[in-house]
């Protein structure tokens, strides 16, 4: 991705935020959110980066939007860089396929996450309790294994480190009663619909995070939806109850690591060139399987 540290100098443009993977800027009264093709894993951003992969978020994200419509609002107003603003002009080949620019919305301190089978903190904390963020589930549960129904686990929003799972009512005290129930209840619309789309196409949706803001005091989706980041996508045709499973995420990187006499603490190794390429066919292939369109027909 090229360095866009120069929009940091442009009148009318203010970086506001930096995070793993995006940056987020200030444009006026909107907000321009920018994939980098950075990747993080173990809580720690590496020196590499996978070719193509913010556009590959960016991308997933406005074809969930065109495909939830209807569902709840969402804050973007266009992801097309001949409708930025004027100012951005010179950088639209930098910025087209990977940035979006949105409506300000003031962000709700909660991570939505609708979980439709047991895998990630929900399996180990069901090992532990026989219940995952307040929610009892049948015993005798499997790895990976399909819950009777989808529940919502929701967490919050860490600025360090990891966050914390916690159960519906602590996300009330956060949000308040109605409000909870709410993004409950839009959490787990949003999966569903999404989950039979994904079958469709020979993909199991395992789980997924949500993001709400409210917006001209409308309850809004916000930042990236159902990307690798943000959910657990498995192959259909590989999928096995009672062991983990393949993704289309950066299970390569989390692998080659693993085997790495690392500390997972910074800096973290360069990646090899053979676990980028990978890394980056399953981004892709992510896009293609689920959006039904080549993904340089995208990234063009």
């Amino acid at each position: 991705m090229t360095d866009l540290s120069a929009l940091d100098h442009l009148d009318g443009v203010t970086r506001i935020g930096s995070g793993k993977v995006r940056e987020l800027y200030a444009v006026s009264d909107d907000l321009l959110l920018v994939a980098s093709d950075r990747i993080s894993a173990f809580d720690v951003v590496l020196p590499s980066v996978v070719p193509d992969k913010g556009k590959v978020l960016t991308g997933l994200t406005a074809f969930w939007l065109d495909r939830l419509a209807g569902t709840v609002a969402d804050h973007r107003i266009t992801t097309d860089v001949a409708r930025f603003p004027e100012v951005l002009a010179p950088f639209a080949e930098q910025l087209a396929g990977r940035a979006m620019l949105c409506r300000r919305a003031e962000v709700l301190p909660l991570e939505c996450v609708a979980r439709g089978y047991l895998s990630g903190s929900g399996w180990k904390e069901y090992q532990a309790t026989g219940v995952v963020c307040g929610v009892p589930l049948p015993a005798g549960l499997r790895e990976s294994e399909q819950l009777p129904e989808p529940i919502f686990t929701p967490s919050t929003k860490a600025t360090v480190g990891h966050d914390e799972n916690i159960d519906f009512h602590r996300a009330a005290g956060l949000v308040g009663g109605e409000r909870a129930e709410q993004v409950r209840d839009v959490t787990l619309r949003l999966y569903s619909a999404a989950r039979d789309h994904a079958a469709e196409r020979g993909i199991i949706l395992a789980d997924t995070k949500f993001e709400f803001g409210i917006c001209d005091g409308e309850l809004t989706l916000i930042d990236e939806v159902l990307t690798p980041d943000s959910s657990r996508f498995w192959p259909a045709d590989d999928y096995e109850p009672g062991r983990p499973q393949a993704s289309f995420d950066k299970q390569y990187v989390r692998d080659w690591l693993a085997a790495q006499d690392w500390d997972r603490q910074p800096p973290a190794p360069e990646l090899p060139p053979l676990v980028i390429e990978r890394t980056r066919e399953r981004y892709v292939s992510a896009y293609e399987q689920l959006a039904g369109r080549p993904f340089a027909d995208w990234s063009a």
